[in-house]
């Protein structure tokens, strides 16, 4: 059996199309062998509100001209839809708030708000000449190298500065948009980055996310986190249509496992070491 898909985006989420659907990526779930499935709908902000940290920092945010909020009870409506029609998959429900750091009063707010049961952490943009820039939009002006370096550091303060969250997801978000004319990607040219968010991630005792929509992790990648303390990984497809829910879980399994991670507790329990 594969593991539980813990990062999957549906109708809900604002960056999705036409063709994102909770109820097929829930037939997808089951037709490929998903036991679970958890609907981590995207939690970004276009304003802060008080106890936001951002409102300290200064920054000017509306980086993502798609960002809208979340219909959170249209969202809890389709699950308990979906669980009565899909008795058989574990649906969890979920959120994955970026920058959480910088947003902590108004994520707070929203998971005040409903029962929200998986909550991963993202980076998706950082600080940039007083401005949240996606990290993709600097690479020409700064530099491959200098964006990894920026991005790794602003994600081990939102490690530290953020208890939100459960599971770090895609690590190496960037890594996703590197360019054509730049050197090509290596891990071990990162490795002091990579290890440094580990060992914070570690130290926390949460989650890393084997994120499958990114070029999938090393296994060396995974011993770092070993080798830093990080006992738990969880599987997720950043899936934004139905037929990507579990994509290439065969191949993130047999690098976790590589690794030493096996199957948790149950079925949809975390892969731990």
């Amino acid at each position: 059996m594969l593991p539980a898909d813990n990062h999957v985006h549906s109708e809900w989420s604002f960056d999705t199309g036409p063709q994102a659907s909770m109820v097929g990526a829930c037939a997808r779930a089951v037709e490929v062998g998903v036991p679970a499935i958890a609907f981590t709908e995207h939690l970004e902000f276009t304003d802060w509100v008080e106890g936001d940290a951002i409102a300290v920092d200064g920054l000017a945010i509306g980086w993502w001209a798609l960002i809208r909020p979340i219909d959170l009870t249209g969202y809890l409506a389709c699950v308990a839809e979906c669980r009565e029609r899909f008795p058989g998959l574990r649906i969890r429900t979920g959120v994955e708030a970026g920058e959480p750091h910088m947003f902590g009063a108004s994520v707070a707010g929203v998971l005040a708000s409903g029962p929200i049961e998986r909550v991963l952490g993202s980076l998706h943009a950082i600080p940039h000449e007083g401005r949240l820039i996606a990290p993709d939009k600097l690479f020409h002006t700064l530099g491959t190298s200098e964006v990894m370096r920026r991005y790794f550091t602003e994600m081990v303060r939102m490690i530290k500065e953020s208890d939100v969250f459960e599971v770090l997801a895609h690590l190496d978000y960037p890594r996703r948009y590197w360019p054509a004319d730049a050197p090509p990607y290596r891990e071990a040219d990162y490795e002091e980055g990579y290890r440094a968010v580990l060992r914070a991630l570690a130290g926390s005792d949460r989650v890393l996310e084997i994120n499958t929509r990114s070029p999938l992790a090393s296994v060396d990648l995974l011993r770092w986190w070993r080798e830093e303390g990080g006992r738990a990984v969880s599987f997720g497809s950043d899936a934004h249509v139905p037929w990507i829910v579990g994509d290439k879980f065969d191949l993130a399994v047999d690098v976790a496992a590589s690794a030493g991670f096996t199957h948790g507790r149950d079925p949809y329990d975390f892969w731990r070491r």
